[in-house]
């Protein structure tokens, strides 16, 4: 009688642990490369914030060192009780910002709108003279402007600084090319249920524009902020002045003033900006969720 053999069966190999990825040289590579940029960037704010809380003596020490020996917290009160009205400055930055950034929303998301979806003549020659205005530096039209603020008496006056800081170029670039993306297909549908163009910007365009907007108000927020020359042109009096000109006095005369004490002025100064960095970030992340853009 034969013996039935049993068949053979091959040794199964280990499969791979579930969800695990193959490693990746160019991830690994890229994210040593983001990592290293990352540094660098943090490197001057980390010493920054070092500095702002060394004592006087630490500022000038060779070499220096990345740690304060005793951590001088008084360096942040001495803005305040310096000759330099620190509050007063920063309230002064606060409303001239906000009033450029706002206006720059308004002005540059309807100019914006204009070239992108109305037709009119002459559009295609104003939005390259628009461009051609970018290559422009503004160090070139100061004098004029200056003249002009003259004759409306407007020097010595926060009006001299948000007047030709409430329509941007690069603004209407921005939200023109935002605009100019949106499907077709919208408008379309929205003039079929008889809606005009106002009605279609304010409904439609606007809503959609989330991100453009946030992009648009940290850009403006941030360079109305930190602007140093034109409040200097400008600005004469004490108490109309900007952070940046009492940043720069608290530094002395010939720099004869105390480090610490102007970093920490400067680290208290870049706050608002980081604000509203983080909170424009989330509304870009919500705004892009809402609008169907996503991709």
């Amino acid at each position: 009688m034969a013996q039935t053999q049993a068949p053979a069966f091959k040794q199964a190999k280990p499969s791979p642990a579930k969800g695990r990825k193959p490693v990746n040289i160019g991830d690994i590579f890229s994210y040593a490369i983001l990592t290293i940029a990352a540094i660098l960037v943090l490197m001057p704010l980390a010493w920054m914030f070092s500095t702002s809380l060394r004592p006087t003596h630490e500022s000038f020490q060779l070499p220096p060192a990345w740690l304060p020996t005793k951590f001088s917290w008084e360096n942040y009160v001495a803005p305040f009780e310096s000759s330099v009205p620190f509050v007063d400055l920063f309230i002064n930055s606060m409303r001239i910002t906000v009033a450029v950034t706002v206006g720059q929303l308004v002005t540059c998301s309807l100019a914006g709108y204009a070239f992108a979806r109305l037709r009119f003549p002459g559009r295609d020659l104003l939005f390259l003279l628009l461009l051609g205005s970018l290559m422009v530096p503004f160090q070139v039209t100061i004098i004029p402007i200056f003249l002009l603020m003259r004759d409306l008496n407007l020097i010595d006056n926060p009006l001299a600084i948000i007047l030709p800081g409430l329509i941007s170029a690069f603004g209407v670039f921005l939200m023109r090319q935002f605009f100019k993306q949106m499907p077709q297909e919208l408008f379309d549908a929205a003039r079929v249920d008889g809606a005009g163009h106002v009605r279609s910007f304010f409904q439609i365009a606007l809503p959609l524009a989330g991100p453009a907007m946030a992009t648009l108000g940290i850009i403006t927020f941030n360079a109305t902020w930190n602007a140093y020359f034109l409040p200097l042109v400008f600005l004469n009096s004490w108490h109309k002045m900007t952070l940046p000109q009492g940043i720069a006095l608290l530094t002395g005369y010939m720099g004869s003033g105390n480090p610490s004490v102007v970093m920490a002025a400067v680290t208290m100064a870049i706050l608002p900006v980081l604000f509203v960095f983080l909170a424009a970030q989330r509304w870009i992340i919500e705004a892009l969720t809402r609008s169907g853009l996503k991709g």
